[in-house]
């Protein structure tokens, strides 16, 4: 079959095939959910887009993922921002700890602030979906965390900024692509790691996690794209791109929601493992929140030695704490359950 045959720089009516790159283990529910949008297309397409869904980084792994749609070597890439550090220096505001209470929250805060700001490094592709995991708590191996001084000495996997609020807390960042995280963790290579609850099911960590730390006012929630080569994008038919974008529209909440339903079935795993949830004390919770407290002022700075005006960095940390509340007052109203 033709696979692209085009026309006037446009595809043909019946020849779009196009591939979508993914890292997650194929069983994790973001890839079942991407399945779902490529489903989707072709029956509101009635044929004319077929999506092929590449998971477990078949097609392309997740520090390479966005260059690997740049190239067009998959046509979408769903990765987290957090892998390739300075690329995305908006989008890493969500690495920060920022106080995200919920991945439904936090997804939806992710796709204001694009609404808003039209960030520039989302240039050279089309954004369909900005998303994210939920907030990052300390999930650790076999020593349960009540302090900071718990986590003094403790190796812990982290990535991005969320490797200076590790450090800011006293324990010991270690970068590590996330598909190696559960043998290092056998072999007690880490201490723990620093990520949402969904990774005690998502990646199997359950099997091996005994102690999850649950802070407050602490949260980051870790931004994940999902683009597309902005060359196919433009060669695509109006018509298919309108139903894109109203497709795309209709996922942002099942993307959200999935995140949120990620975090709950990761608790689950957990407790029917035998393992443990600790709260922190409200007077420990404003130790970290204080401990941390400047991962957020040296990100403000980040973004004024990259040119922005201090004025901006500003307003746009103010957008995502206001942003922040509207969509945890939504999530209340609407009755939408989280992890814990």
């Amino acid at each position: 079959s033709l696979l692209f045959a085009v026309v006037s720089g446009t595809y043909a009516a019946e020849s779009i095939k196009l591939k979508f790159a993914a890292f997650f283990p194929v069983t994790h529910k973001f890839c079942g959910l991407n399945q779902q949008f490529c489903d989707e297309m072709k029956k509101r397409t009635d044929g004319r887009v077929e999506i092929t869904h590449y998971g477990g980084g078949t097609l392309a792994n997740a520090p390479k993922m966005f260059n690997s749609v740049l190239e067009g070597i998959a046509d979408f890439g769903l990765a987290a921002a957090a892998l390739t550090r300075g690329r995305f220096p908006m989008a890493e505001a969500f690495d920060a700890p920022m106080g995200f209470p919920s991945a439904w929250v936090a997804s939806h805060v992710a796709n204001d602030t694009y609404e808003k700001f039209k960030p520039k490094e989302w240039d050279k592709v089309h954004v369909i979906n900005l998303l994210t995991v939920g907030p990052a708590i300390p999930l650790s191996l076999k020593k349960p965390v009540r302090t900071m001084e718990d986590l003094r000495g403790m190796k812990v996997r982290s990535v991005g900024r969320q490797a200076d609020m590790v450090k800011a807390l006293g324990a010991t960042p270690v970068a590590m692509d996330p598909a190696d995280m559960y043998e290092a963790l056998r072999r007690a290579v880490l201490d723990g790691v620093v990520g949402p609850a969904e990774m005690l099911q998502g990646w199997k960590l359950a099997d091996l996690i005994k102690y999850v730390t649950v802070p407050k006012g602490f949260g980051n929630a870790p931004l994940f794209y999902i683009v597309m080569n902005k060359e196919k994008w433009e060669k695509l038919p109006g018509d298919i791109q309108k139903i894109f974008d109203t497709v795309s529209l209709e996922f942002r909440e099942k993307y959200a929601v999935g995140a949120q339903e990620l975090d709950i079935e990761g608790i689950a795993a957990l407790k029917k493992n035998g393992g443990q949830v600790i709260a922190l004390s409200d007077a420990e919770a404003k130790r970290w929140e204080l401990a941390v407290a400047p991962v957020v002022a040296d990100y403000k700075k980040e973004l004024v030695s990259l040119g922005f005006k201090q004025a901006e960095a500003d307003s746009y940390v103010a957008f995502i704490k206001e942003r922040t509340g509207y969509w945890a007052q939504q999530e209340k109203e609407k009755g939408i359950a989280r992890a814990y």
